[in-house]
């Protein structure tokens, strides 16, 4: 199968390269990355097939492709180091939600039922309408921040 992303390294990021192996542990990430591509780059004597490059390095077929394709696509620092993960969850409770948790939580238990439950607390949240939607697993959370378990009695 022909090779849809081929390795072109210039030779400042060839001497990079041979900078990063000289510094580090074979081991690391990064090295593998390197001797991978040092090896793939088509400019140089080496021009190994991928066969050889995953023999001698342990990369999978895949994998060498996706370095491949990060390499060209993305740029020589994506491909050796990789991207930065820009994880930015939000939060789903304010602190006003949990306060309305907590208060609930304090309260009286609805008729007919002696104690409030993980999943009592989590549908009167919704039925209340101060969050849309509730997971009993998240009034855990919020509730062993505060250490007011459900079953405890009135606090205060």
């Amino acid at each position: 199968m022909a090779k849809k992303y081929r390795v072109h390294l210039s030779a400042e990021e060839r001497e990079e390269l041979l900078q990063l192996i000289a510094a580090r542990d074979g081991k690391n990430r990064q090295v593998k990355r390197a001797y991978a591509l040092l090896a793939a780059d088509e400019n140089s004597d080496k021009k190994w097939t991928d066969q050889k490059i995953k023999q001698a390095y342990g990369l999978s077929i895949a994998g060498l492709e996706r370095l491949r394709e990060r390499l060209v696509l993305e740029g020589f620092k994506v491909a050796l180091f990789g991207k930065k993960r820009e994880v930015h969850k939000e939060k789903l409770f304010t602190g006003e939600v949990e306060a309305k948790l907590i208060a609930l939580r304090c309260s009286d238990p609805p008729q007919g039922y002696n104690r409030w439950t993980l999943r009592l607390l989590a549908d009167q949240m919704v039925s209340l309408e101060y969050v849309e939607h509730m997971s009993h697993w998240s009034v855990a959370e919020i509730l062993k921040k505060t250490r007011l378990s459900p079953g405890r009695s009135k606090v205060g």
